[in-house]
């Protein structure tokens, strides 16, 4: 009977595969997350607020990061999401919402290109009143249709085609925080480099 080799052993093959993969996990995701964890912020990036912190919670509930991104790549066609993003962009959004694919704009900016709260919530409500050829989902169920809006409700005009015979478009408290988070959303300015003595 021939001895047998160390590859021949069950165990062997196990033992290598589990700390090849260790090795990768902590040179590709333990190392960079905590030199990332220690970037400090840009200035004018703050922690959010209750209400976005809320409205965040619905964006992952939601699925916006399947179709949106918030990372501007330094290249050129990226420009017009707005500067490249740097690690300080993200010092109190973690988990990051980086996003792996675009097929709506990238949201990393969206808050200074589009600051309006009400057209964010129309949007929501049936982006193709504002966008011609939107392939977003109109988000109704973040909505109530009231014969009456009573007080304190935060109404929404939806442009009249597209609003519902009879009724008020009433924002809920969901898409409210859902629109603070959005709005939320924009990139510092990068400090300028110190001049040359």
């Amino acid at each position: 009977m021939s001895e047998r080799k160390g590859m021949d052993h069950v165990g062997v093959l196990v033992f290598s595969a589990a700390g090849i993969y260790a090795a990768l996990a902590i040179f590709m995701g333990v190392i960079p997350g905590t030199v990332l964890s220690k970037s400090p912020a840009l200035a004018g990036v703050v922690p959010l607020t209750e209400a976005q912190a809320r409205g965040r919670a619905v964006y992952v509930g939601e699925g916006c990061s399947y179709c949106h991104t918030q990372f501007v790549r330094p290249l050129a066609q990226d420009h017009v999401w707005g500067r490249a993003s740097v690690a300080g962009d993200y010092t109190y959004s973690t988990p990051e919402l980086l996003g792996t694919e675009r097929t709506g704009p990238d949201l990393s900016n969206i808050g200074a290109r589009q600051p309006s709260e009400v057209w964010h919530s129309i949007h929501l409500y049936q982006p193709r009143s504002l966008v011609t050829g939107s392939i977003m989902p109109a988000y109704s169920w973040l909505f109530e249709l009231k014969d009456k809006a009573d007080p304190g409700d935060v109404v929404v005009n939806v442009p009249p085609a597209y609003a519902p015979p009879g009724k008020v478009v009433v924002a809920s408290r969901r898409e409210q925080d859902l629109v603070a988070y959005l709005i939320s959303l924009k990139q510092a300015p990068l400090p300028s480099p110190s001049p040359a003595p």
